[in-house]
């Protein structure tokens, strides 16, 4: 089972990006997806999280700006930002709690991580 996170660039503050994250393999279901960053100095930092019924949860420094969602394809999640702030300057990565297999073993929790993608914000 693998994550990959695409999207991210160089945007002027104001502008928007999406990031995209694909998990990859044989995933039996995805019970909730989550977006972190990490920003330069600082430690992760959770960003937005949707479950599977569809419930979002979003940092207060996102909120109103930022959009998560999953993908018509069960196993992708985007993140919408818009209003986009030099803050917002990071590295991000998409999560998954997930139940899957590896090989002949199955595989279950939030342990699956994209290898990140980076936003930077100009000012």
């Amino acid at each position: 089972v693998q994550l990959q996170a695409s999207g991210g660039g160089l945007v002027q503050t104001g502008g928007s990006l999406r990031l995209s994250c694909a998990a990859s393999g044989t995933i039996f279901s995805v019970h909730a997806w989550g977006w972190y960053r990490r920003a330069p100095g600082k430690q992760r930092e959770l960003v937005a999280t949707v479950t599977s019924d569809g419930t979002t949860n979003y940092a207060d420094s996102v909120k109103g700006r930022f959009t998560i969602s999953r993908g018509n394809a069960k196993n992708t999640v985007y993140l919408q930002m818009n209003s986009l702030k030099p803050e917002d300057t990071a590295v991000y990565y998409c999560n998954a709690d997930l139940v899957g297999l590896e090989g002949s073993e199955v595989v279950a929790g939030k342990d699956f991580w994209g290898q990140g993608t980076l936003v930077t914000v100009s000012s």
